[in-house]
């Protein structure tokens, strides 16, 4: 790395090449106010789009971009009427967790001011927790793998002492430092969700969880039952630091943790290795809206603010972690008022509007003499 970071670019279907330069512009705007180096965006083709027109969803040259990158950032993937010849779905995004060992699937659950709360319980506002899914295992083990045989389907669910001891590990270092910054509503704590009381492979990710918790005394470690988690997340999701779980458990209840904060379109994330990591919005590429400049951008803004703080924690580099840090400022204090509300609450408020009062937001916050350049358009 030298004055310079390269992103691979993925912006894929739908939205996700909407909301995707919104993104970009706000972290390269951010980047620049920081004294950050210069993100270098190099647009990759992949997708259901791409697969539809050429026969490869993630090209190899795509692949080889990413791997050459500081970091992978997309859009969203995905058509609902283009899919492979088993009927599953384009999925590009999980054959990169594949290929990259992404074996942190990290989503960010944080009630941003002037955004309309769905629990009327007033603590709802102190909602800010992390959920932690492992995302090489569990029972998406059995991607492309599953067996069909005359009326009998079969999928396997695989759980190792490997990649248990590093997303507790990851779990448990992100608690750690979520308790430096004074992030969370509660003090540093790591919850495993499993089901361990009915599944002995849940029992055997709890054994290797609590192995793992004998070496944080300074974070409290807790178990829950997925069904049980679920109730919480309803009930008193403030309570939740650091959430870490299996794989499936983890795609279900990361959806519900963005229906608690304003929906899909608040919900950032990030699939993270050791030495690579995606980020993309969590929402999907929402053909219905495309085209219409109603979706959303701060999800996708969101997970640009992680890119950064991920790069600026890699390379040691402040400046790149304020500018993840004036990002999500600059978020919170243009839905503050709650003047700006987006489609999915019944406004008006699309991608234009919602970026244009972010960068406005992060313009006022920055000194008047930093030059901030948007990022070039990616299409």
């Amino acid at each position: 790395m030298g004055s310079t970071f390269e992103i691979a670019v993925l912006a894929g279907d739908g939205i996700g090449a909407e909301v995707t330069p919104s993104a970009l512009v706000v972290a390269s705007e951010a980047m620049a106010a920081a004294g950050g180096p210069k993100l270098v965006l190099n647009a990759q083709p992949a997708g259901a789009a791409h697969f539809q027109h050429t026969g490869s969803a993630l090209p190899e040259e795509t692949l080889r971009a990413c791997e050459a990158a500081d970091a992978i950032y997309l859009g969203a993937m995905g058509l609902p009427d283009v899919r492979y010849p088993d009927g599953t779905e384009i999925t590009p995004q999980i054959a990169l967790r594949i290929h990259f060992d992404l074996y942190a699937g990290l989503r960010p659950t944080r009630a941003i001011p002037g955004v309309p709360a769905t629990l009327a319980d007033p603590e709802a506002g102190r909602i800010d927790f992390a959920l932690v899914r492992e995302s090489t295992e569990g029972l998406f083990a059995s991607y492309g793998k599953g067996e069909v045989e005359g009326d009998r389907a079969r999928d396997t669910q695989v759980i190792t002492r490997e990649a248990t001891l590093r997303v507790s590990r990851f779990a448990f270092d992100l608690a750690v430092q979520r308790g430096a910054r004074g992030d969370g509503a509660s003090g540093a704590a790591v919850t495993l969700v499993d089901k361990a009381n009915v599944f002995a492979s849940f029992a055997f990710m709890r054994r290797v969880f609590d192995e793992v918790a004998a070496g944080y005394p300074a974070v409290t470690p807790h178990h829950l039952y997925v069904d049980a988690a679920a109730l919480a997340f309803v009930t008193k999701p403030w309570t939740f630091d650091v959430i870490v779980t299996e794989n499936m458990f983890g795609d279900i209840l990361s959806d519900l943790a963005a229906g608690l904060v304003g929906g899909m379109g608040y919900a950032p994330s990030a699939d993270i290795g050791d030495r690579h990591a995606v980020f993309q919005p969590a929402h999907g590429s929402a053909p219905d809206i495309m085209g219409t400049g109603r979706a959303n951008p701060t999800a996708a803004i969101l997970s640009a603010a992680l890119m950064l703080d991920w790069l600026g924690q890699r390379h040691g580099m402040t400046a790149a972690t304020d500018a993840a840090m004036l990002i999500n400022r600059a978020v919170d204090a243009a839905f503050a008022d709650g003047g700006l509300r987006t489609a999915e609450h019944g406004g008006s408020a699309g991608v234009r509007e919602v970026t244009d009062h972010v960068l406005d937001h992060l313009r006022q916050s920055t000194t008047p003499s930093v030059s901030t350049p948007a990022a070039p358009p990616l299409l």
